[in-house]
């Protein structure tokens, strides 16, 4: 356990990461089983479960039902220090199926917990950017041509290895790829050492399997390539693959590029899961920034389709449409989050959209077909770059609504501290960085990025009750500094610049390296006023919020014995259940709680053993009991307690 003191610096180590009644009322039908097929509950990414026999009436009774350990952490060596368990498990074909950070998956008794059967990748790497499995996806084979595999599940682990798994027995599907698997770091240019990984789960459509990939930032400007591919559930044939960098002249997309930087640069991959409309044949894709981060002049243009969501044709990845939400990237902006499919209700008429999440704290509501703007957006100018050889993008897309989930300016008088000398410090700090709001440029002397980085929202996404039409998010409010440093000074600087918290990334063939680190006091707090993280509730129908409230306590984080709730960075993604409720974990403080989805009032929380910094999920067993189950394994990044537990709730058996 870590002590009191050597926790304060961890509120921002995210930073570095990354109508009541009777409907709420238990009724019989609850007990049918009703299961969670897909990562994000459906393929849509909803995270919504019909399951209700857990309501806003009942919920305090809630009771861990069981738990386990997947091992994990019992390995020698054990996971890095940056390694998180961030999986939601399936509930399907009654089983559970969860994958580890160390490329195992664990079938379970979804009454018990009591596994079934386990694969082992025997993940021997450890230098991954990104350590972690979000998911597996699940293929039922229509034309079996034998009894073996004929249901498999696909995994992808941290060392870009596709695996096909047998549903039944945990065994490798041999005939597919190469013995059950397929080098996902073929096919992507040049990698050096662990720079490309897989982190989210693969999407099966038909008889496809579809993957993207997670690539580390800011190391160089040709980085492999952020190609989303598909390959045949059966054989593990590549059937086609879509490069998010339009490198051919003839797609309408390459005009957003220079010809020869389009030749280079690397990334502007999705990292985030996809999502699927099977309806419509439509893949939904949540690309990144192209390669570096924070310095584009080798890249000029707006960098169509890096920073976008991107509508594929899923039986063929030919592009049907596609959106950014950030022209020319320079501040790691990515879309971080699955694509959500949903309606909204617009002058009586029902519209299928898509609902994307970012980082910057922008909601965007899009036509699923057409990709136009719901509620409008509007291109609205920011500062300009200082740097040599550096062109910004002279506007960025901003909704109309709904409105920003965080603030998005953090001037000198906004200083917040523990005690007046903290604050009188952070706005000295402020005060010399350039500053001028959200899209400002980085810059030689160092420039705030806010919201930072982490969000935002992150990868946890929105959950939406798809009845009421309500989007639940959490989001991280807190700013980071970014300053370019020459190449010739670059090595000193590094050398020189050792501190907790402050990141350097070369971004080798580009002029400048970067140095980034979050905006803290002397005393290791947010210069931020709070809250630092918070939970919010948006009507999809009119673009309004409907509610917000802090997310995240501090009992635990500093040593002042007070009730103090200013909300926390926080990493995970929401639940919300036809119960009225929406549950989450995700924040620093270690609870999974459950809230009120129409007025955001905490019903019900419980301590976790580790940081249950994952997306919880629901399920009704063979039994009859409703179940919630989160992976509690922590964080690295974000400094929350590891482990490698899996625990499940239920209401008392009657």
């Amino acid at each position: 356990m870590r002590r009191r003191s050597g926790r304060i610096a961890c509120l921002a180590v995210a930073l570095v990461a990354c109508s009541a009644g009777e409907a709420d009322e238990p009724r019989p039908e609850s007990a049918a089983r009703v299961d969670w097929p897909f990562y994000g509950g459906d393929a849509g990414g909803l995270r919504h479960s019909p399951a209700d026999q857990i309501a806003r009436s009942n919920v305090a009774a809630l009771e861990e039902a069981w738990r386990i350990r997947t091992g994990d952490q019992d390995v020698d060596p054990p996971p890095p220090d940056h390694a998180s368990f961030q999986a939601t498990p399936l509930a399907v074909g009654g089983q559970l199926l969860l994958p580890t950070p160390l490329g195992r998956v664990l079938a379970l008794e979804p009454e018990s917990g009591r596994e079934r059967w386990r694969f082992d990748a025997l993940v021997a790497g450890r230098k991954y950017p990104e350590f972690t499995s979000r998911g597996v996806a699940v293929w039922l084979d229509a034309k079996p041509e034998t009894g073996d595999c004929a249901r498999r599940v696909f995994a992808a682990t941290s060392e870009s290895r596709l695996y096909a798994i047998d549903f039944d027995s945990g065994e490798r599907c041999a005939a597919f790829g190469a013995g059950g698997e397929v080098n996902l770091r073929e096919g992507v240019g040049p990698i050096e050492d662990a720079e490309y990984t897989i982190s989210s789960p693969p999407v099966v459509a038909g008889d496809l399997v579809i993957v993207g990939s997670a690539i580390g930032d800011n190391r160089r400007f040709d980085m492999p390539r952020g190609v989303v591919r598909a390959y045949d559930a059966r054989s593990g044939r590549l059937r086609w693959s879509w490069d998010p960098i339009p490198r051919d002249a003839a797609d309408p997309a390459h005009a957003g590029w220079d010809p020869e930087s389009a030749k280079r640069t690397g990334a502007a991959n999705a990292w985030a899961p996809l999502s699927l409309d099977a309806e419509r044949d439509l893949l939904f894709v949540p690309t990144s920034s192209p390669s570096p981060d924070y310095y584009g002049g080798l890249r000029p243009g707006d960098n169509r389709y890096a920073n976008s969501v991107v509508a594929l044709r899923a039986s063929s990845g030919q592009v049907v449409w596609s959106f950014q939400l950030v022209h020319h990237d320079l501040w790691d902006y990515d879309t971080p989050a699955q694509p959500t499919l949903t309606s909204v209700v617009r002058d009586g008429v029902e519209i299928p959209v898509v609902v994307q999440a970012s980082k910057m704290g922008f909601l965007f509501v899009l036509h699923r077909e057409t990709g136009v703007p719901v509620f409008g957006v509007e291109e609205r100018p920011v500062p300009a770059s200082d740097i040599p050889g550096e062109t910004a993008w002279p506007t960025q897309p901003v909704p109309l609504l709904p409105p920003p989930v965080v603030p998005q300016s953090l001037t000198p008088d906004d200083a917040w501290g523990l005690t007046p000398w903290d604050r009188g410090r952070c706005r000295e700090r402020l005060a010399r960085l350039r500053n001028e709001g959200i899209f400002t440029p980085p810059s030689l002397q160092g420039s705030i990025v806010y919201p930072g980085f982490a969000g935002g929202v992150n990868w946890g996404g929105v959950a939406v009750d798809p009845q009421r039409r309500i989007a639940i998010m959490n989001a991280t409010n807190l700013a980071m500094e970014v300053r370019l440093v020459p190449r010739a000074e670059f090595e000193s600087a590094r050398a020189s610049g050792a501190k907790l918290l402050r990141e350097f990334a070369p971004q080798l063939g580009t002029p400048f390296g970067m140095m980034r680190e979050p905006v803290l006091s002397p005393l290791m707090l947010p210069c931020t006023p709070p809250p630092w993280g918070t939970l919010t509730a948006v009507s999809l129908d009119r673009g309004e919020i409907l509610w917000q409230r802090p997310f995240g306590s501090v009992p635990d984080l500093i040593p002042i014995p007070i009730p103090w709730e200013p909300g926390l960075p926080n990493l995970g993604g929401p639940l919300v259940t036809a119960g009225g409720l929406v549950f989450i974990g995700a924040s620093m403080d270690g609870y999974l709680r459950a809230f009120d989805i129409e007025t955001g009032t905490e019903l019900w929380r419980d301590r976790l053993p580790a940081g249950g910094n994952a997306t919880p999920m629901t399920y009704t067993a063979a039994d009859g009991r409703q179940y919630v189950v989160i992976a509690a394994g922590g964080h690295g990044k974000l400094g929350t307690r590891q482990g490698d537990y899996v625990l499940a709730y239920a209401l008392p058996r009657q």
